[in-house]
């Protein structure tokens, strides 16, 4: 709890007089060492995505979005026709280094400078990019980008049924803040929605584990990762995944 209290003695929140709002994200590229973060494009990803996402025979990857599966290659490049031109959320592809493939996509949305808030959502890896070090620097990418931007608060959602985002969302360093029941209806289904967060004075250390984790010597010949990362040990939501 806030230890500081105003003039009539009540408690009130600490003070942040030298903060100001943050820019907005920028529809541009992040690049890091295994993968580079690319403003969505139809003519640039659709081609990528869909045939990356086809290797999910299932469709289990569109469970919980409100979008998708997607039957044909148009139907999936009219939705990015859409969502390529909106500025929040503010849709980007993952893509890897290592062949110029885009596997994944994310987005920065619900995004409040005014408050100091940033939301990451919209993630649909397709098995390409689940349990891979791309996947990984990707979040990292977007993480350290709205940091550097001056935001103070950065939150991950999900539908709280939806068991591999929240470990996502623990090993990834969020903290849990509780369920929004009934929050809102997607597809036709109930969604009570999880809560995660990091803030800015946390991302610091955050970042240095990051880093460590992401770095070649962590990685053998046969690219399996020595340490784990692990930047959060007190997750009563069970083990997370590896990658």
């Amino acid at each position: 709890m806030d230890s500081f209290v105003n003039h009539l003695g009540q408690p009130v929140g600490f003070p942040v007089p030298d903060w100001h709002p943050p820019s907005l994200p920028a529809r541009a590229a992040l690049s890091g060492r295994y993968c580079r973060i690319e403003p969505l494009d139809t003519e640039r990803h659709a081609d990528d995505l869909f045939s990356a996402y086809g290797l999910d025979r299932e469709g289990r990857l569109w469970t919980y979005l409100p979008v998708g599966p997607f039957e044909s290659l148009r139907d999936c490049s009219l939705w990015m026709d859409t969502a390529s031109r909106q500025t929040d959320p503010l849709h980007f592809a993952i893509v890897e280094r290592s062949t110029g493939k885009a596997t994944g996509m994310a987005a920065f949305l619900r995004i409040d400078p005014k408050n100091g808030s940033i939301e990451v959502g919209w993630l649909c890896f397709s098995p390409l990019l689940q349990r891979t070090v791309s996947g990984t620097e990707a979040m990292f990418l977007m993480m350290d980008y709205a940091f550097s931007l001056g935001f103070r608060r950065y939150e991950w959602k999900c539908n709280a049924l939806n068991a591999p985002s929240r470990a996502a969302a623990r090993r990834l360093g969020f903290t849990f803040e509780g369920i929004f029941r009934q929050a809102t209806v997607v597809k036709g289904h109930n969604r009570d929605t999880a809560w995660y967060s990091i803030l800015d004075r946390e991302w610091p250390d955050l970042k240095k584990r990051f880093l460590e984790w992401l770095d070649p010597e962590n990685f053998d010949s046969a690219g399996r990762q020595k340490n784990r990362l692990a930047l959060r040990t007190d997750s009563p939501e069970g083990n997370p995944d590896d990658c």
